[in-house]
C-alpha cells in the first residue's frame, strides 16, 4: 500500500518506518526542514532502539522517503496518517491547532479517494471535526478513521511490530477493509468500533495505566511507614490475573509525553461534559507529590542541601529514550539548586535534550555515572538505565565524599547494597538493608 505520514515525532516516524519495513511505500512528511535533512542523511532525530537501522534499510530499498512537501505525500498515497503533536494548553486540554491545519492542507491537495487516519491522541469528537474540515474544502471522496497508537518510548519499534491490539474507529466498510488489510501482518487482535469509542479507548488506557502507577506508589509510601516491602507486595498482587504484573513498579512517578498530557486532557474532557473525574485528579496529584519523595529521603539522610554536592543519575523520563518531557529530574534538580546544592548530572543519551531546557550554573554535566559520583555527598538515581544497574557500587563508593544512595527506581538488591558501606534508601522497601552510619570517605 502507499502511505503518507504527516509528522515525524515518536509516533509518526516509528509508524512510517515500520510500515515501510512491512513492504509498503511510505512518504514521511514534516514541516521542519532540519528534521527532514537529518532523516535524508539516514540519521534519526530521536533515540529509539532499532529505529536507525530500519531507516537505513528501507530508505536504501526505496520504500521510504522523507520530504517537507505535503502535496507530494498526499498525491502519491492512498492512506494518510496524521501524527502531529497535540501539546497541552494551559488548562490541560489538547491543542488541536496543528491537527486542524494539517486537515486543511490535506484537503487542498487531495486528488482521489483517501483514507485519513488520525494517530495523534485527540479528544472525543475530533475526528468528526477533521471530517467536517476536509468536507468543507473538497468534494473528493474520503474517509476519516481513528487508529490510536499505544507505543512505549524506548520499545516503540518492538511495540509496533508486536501490538497487543489494533483499534480501528470507523463507520465506513471500505475504510475498515483497507485498514484491516494494512494491519493484518501485525496482529489478529483487530478491534473495529465507532470513532468516538476509539478516541476514548486511547485516553482510558493511558489513564488506567497511570492509575496503576500512582496506586503502587501510594502502597509504597504506606510500606515505608509499616515496614513492608513494596516489591514483594507488587509481586503478590501481580500473580492475580485480574490485576497483572505490568505497571506495578514503585518509584518516583510517571513522566514523558503521554501520561501527564493525556491524564490532564481526560480530566478536561470529563469537565467539559459536566463530570468531575475525582479518581483521575487524585492520580495526577499523587504522581506530582511522588517526585519529591526522593528529596525527603535525601534530606533525612544528609540534612540540609546547602553547600552539598548531589549526583543525579538519569535525566530521561525512562530508560532507552532521549525524551525528557515532564521528566522528574527537572523538579528534583530545581529543588536541590534552590536548597543551595551543586548538582552533578549524567544520562547516557538525554544530556543534550535536558541541557537545552535546564542549563543552570549550579549543574555540572558529567561524562559517566562514576564521574558524577566523584566528590559527591549523595547520589539520586532517577532513571533505571542498565549502565546504572550494572555499575560497580564499591568503585562508586570509593570516589564519593559520603556514601549516600537514594534509589528512586528500586534498582538495587539487598545483597548488592550490603556488600557496600552505602546508606541506602529506596521506595517502599524500608527494611531492605540494615541501618548504617554515614562515613565520610
Amino acid at each position: 500500500m502507499k502511505l503518507a505520514v504527516v509528522g515525524t515525532g515518536y509516533v509518526g516516524l516509528v509508524s512510517g518506518v515500520c510500515f515501510s519495513d512491512l513492504g509498503n511505500e511510505v512518504i514521511c512528511v514534516d514541516k521542519d526542514p532540519r528534521k527532514i535533512d537529518t532523516l535524508n542523511r539516514l540519521e534519526s532525530p530521536i533515540y529509539e532502539p532499532g529505529l536507525k537501522e530500519l531507516i537505513e534499510k528501507n530508505y536504501e530499498e526505496n520504500r521510504l522517503k522523507f520530504t517537507t512537501d505535503l502535496s507530494l505525500g498526499v498525491k502519491n498515497s492512498d492512506i494518510i496518517i496524521i501524527a502531529v503533536g497535540t501539546p497541552p494548553l494551559p488548562n490541560g486540554e489538547a491543542n488541536l491547532e496543528f491537527i486542524e491545519q494539517v486537515a486543511r492542507e490535506i484537503a487542498e491537495e487531495m486528488d482521489s479517494y483517501k483514507v485519513v487516519i488520525t494517530k495523534s491522541t485527540v479528544p472525543v469528537g475530533t475526528n468528526e471535526r477533521i471530517r467536517d474540515i476536509i468536507k468543507g474544502i473538497t468534494s473528493i471522496s474520503f474517509d476519516v478513521v481513528s487508529v490510536p497508537e499505544f507505543l512505549r518510548e524506548g520499545s516503540a519499534v518492538k511495540d509496533t511490530f508486536n501490538p497487543d491490539r489494533i483499534i480501528i474507529g470507523t463507520e465506513s466498510e471500505k475504510a475498515k477493509n483497507i485498514l484491516v488489510e494494512l494491519h493484518k501482518p501485525l496482529t489478529e487482535n483487530i478491534i473495529v468500533t465507532d470513532i468516538r469509542s476509539a478516541e476514548m479507548i486511547k485516553y482510558a488506557s493511558n489513564a488506567f495505566l497511570a492509575t496503576k502507577i500512582s496506586f503502587i506508589n501510594e502502597i509504597a509510601n504506606i510500606c515505608d511507614k509499616v515496614g513492608a516491602d513494596v516489591t514483594k507486595v507488587a509481586e503478590g498482587m501481580g500473580f492475580d490475573n485480574r490485576i497483572g504484573k505490568a505497571f506495578l513498579n514503585a518509584g518516583i512517578g510517571y513522566g514523558g509525553s503521554c501520561f501527564p498530557k493525556d491524564t490532564n486532557a481526560l480530566v478536561q474532557i470529563a469537565g467539559n461534559a459536566n463530570y468531575d473525574f475525582k479518581l483521575l485528579k487524585a492520580v495526577i496529584e499523587v504522581n506530582q507529590n511522588q517526585r519529591f519523595n526522593v528529596l525527603e529521603k535525601l534530606k533525612s539522610s544528609m540534612g540540609s542541601f546547602s553547600g552539598k554536592t548531589v549526583a543525579i543519575w538519569g535525566l530521561a523520563f525512562k530508560p532507552n529514550t532521549d525524551d525528557v518531557r515532564d521528566a522528574p529530574a527537572f523538579e528534583v534538580i530545581d529543588e536541590l539548586i534552590k536548597g543551595g546544592a551543586t548538582v552533578k548530572a549524567f544520562d547516557p543519551v538525554a544530556m543534550e535534550n535536558f541541557k537545552a531546557q535546564m542549563n543552570h550554573p549550579s549543574i555540572v554535566w558529567c561524562n559517566s555515572g562514576i564521574d558524577a559520583a566523584a566528590g559527591s555527598d549523595a547520589i539520586c538515581l532517577l532513571t533505571e538505565w542498565n549502565e546504572f544497574k550494572e555499575i560497580d557500587l564499591n568503585a562508586v563508593q570509593g570516589v564519593m565524599k559520603t556514601p549516600v544512595l537514594i534509589d528512586g527506581r528500586n534498582v538495587y538488591s539487598k545483597e548488592q547494597i550490603n556488600l557496600t558501606e552505602f546508606k541506602y534508601k529506596s521506595i517502599g522497601r524500608p527494611e531492605l538493608v540494615e541501618e548504617k552510619e554515614i562515613v565520610t570517605l
